[in-house]
């Protein structure tokens, strides 16, 4: 069991994956994550979240690059006044997450999320971590029924694991609870090129479990389990009871969706 009363790190990725993303191109920013949802730039309104969270004692941000930054005064002040460490991003997100775990103290939880993690707030932010530090492992992702995040909105369609037990959403909520768990961040290396396609991803956990998957005899307890024993470190899942803990901005379609949510939230 982890110490409770210790608060996590967040970090947050907030470069864009390739050159000419299309939220980005959408909006008219050189960024994404400088995207504005009701008027105020998606990144802003995940170091908020964070910042609000009595579970998050400091923020580290990871991207957008340097020349962005200096072209960013509220962002580059946010980072000169010390409320956000920056990091500069390397090549992939994964790789970026490496290298500032591997800088900070291994007995440090840390929260990863990304910066199109638009409708993030502290209550999400609290559930997550406070049901991660209570459970015995390592790494703990958080995730969403895929039937209650369809429900809330019918109008968007969520990339989903189908497992036996239903069908998941990830939710770019990441638990680094342990030394250990810097491990994971290798695991993921492996599978991020493959991370909308689910079949190719549970291939690492070995045939046996694919052959379960195909059969939708595979759990998500089993792959979780599966996962622990091939890759060294113990992982977990929390299931948010937050639709729109799964919902992130990667098309213009999301942005439009995103942007509906948040002005119905003002009325």
């Amino acid at each position: 069991m982890h110490n409770t009363q210790q608060a996590f790190t967040a970090l947050v990725l907030a470069a864009d994956r390739e050159p000419d993303d299309p939220v980005a191109k959408t909006a008219g920013v050189p960024c994404k994550s400088l995207t504005p949802i009701g008027g105020i730039p998606m990144v802003f309104r995940v170091i908020n979240a964070l910042g609000s969270s009595a579970e998050i004692d400091a923020i580290i941000l990871c991207g957008p690059p340097k020349s962005i930054v200096n072209q960013t005064a509220d962002l580059e002040n946010l980072i000169a006044s010390g409320i956000v460490k920056w990091y500069a991003n390397q090549a992939t997100p994964s790789t970026s997450a490496y290298h500032v775990l591997q800088g900070l103290p291994d007995e440090v939880p840390v929260l990863l999320t990304t910066a199109d993690h638009a409708l993030l707030s502290a209550r999400i932010v609290d559930h997550f971590c406070s049901h991660a530090k209570s459970t015995d492992c390592d790494v703990v992702i958080g995730i969403a029924r895929h039937e209650e995040v369809a429900k809330a909105y019918p109008q968007t369609r969520r990339t989903a694991t189908r497992l036996a037990d239903g069908a998941y959403c990830g939710c770019n909520l990441f638990a680094f609870l342990t030394p250990r768990a810097r491990l994971a961040a290798d695991f993921w290396r492996q599978v991020e090129s493959q991370r909308k396609k689910p079949l190719r991803v549970i291939r690492v956990l070995g045939w046996m479990a694919v052959l379960r998957y195909l059969l939708g005899r595979l759990s998500l307890e089993e792959a979780l389990n599966r996962i622990s024993r091939r890759l060294g470190f113990k992982a977990g899942a929390v299931i948010m009871p937050f639709a729109d803990a799964a919902l992130d901005v990667d098309s213009a379609g999301d942005l439009e969706l995103v942007e509906k949510i948040i002005a119905d939230k003002r009325k």
